[in-house]
């Protein structure tokens, strides 16, 4: 009869440990994303650079820097994200062993379960409005980048009309 109260208590655990678990697959799917993205900001700041060195025109070599920068400044921000969502991840991690070691020593872990947990979205938070900064950036990157394209174009326009 004990065996079946301990598997009872087990699928409880487990039940408990559900709701985490799931929080863990949405942070990895996140983190995937932020991978993603990464690696594309990766790409084009090569592509810039190398652009940058084969650059005869001094016109066109200042926006190059100024998008080098900002890139740069990208990366930093999605680097922060992934390193706050991860350590988010992690203490989920710490959220459910907490629970699963609580109820084999039987002690309370209310209060370390409650922190722990506060403490991982505290760090998803922060990681998500850092996403979101590095997203502006790029937004304000992208609009600065039509105005240019757009007047280079007006001004083509006027020396063929001439």
């Amino acid at each position: 009869m004990e065996s079946i109260t301990n598997i009872i208590d087990i699928a409880t655990t487990i039940q408990i440990a559900v709701a985490p678990v799931f929080l863990l697959a949405g942070i990895a799917g996140f983190l995937n994303v932020l991978s993603a993205r990464l690696g594309r900001i990766v790409d084009r700041v090569r592509v810039v650079e190398s652009q940058i060195s084969q650059s005869r025109y001094d016109a066109i070599r200042p926006r190059l820097e100024s998008e080098t920068a900002s890139l740069w400044r990208r990366v930093r921000l999605i680097n922060r994200s992934i390193w706050l969502c991860a350590t988010s991840a992690l203490t989920v991690c710490l959220v459910i062993i907490a629970i699963f070691v609580g109820e084999y020593i039987a002690i309370d872990i209310a209060l370390t379960v409650g922190i722990l947990f506060i403490w991982a979205m505290v760090l998803l938070a922060v990681g998500l409005i850092t996403f979101l900064a590095e997203i502006s950036i790029s937004t304000q990157h992208l609009q600065q980048g039509l105005s240019v394209t757009m007047e280079e174009s007006e001004t083509e326009q006027l020396k063929n009309d001439e």
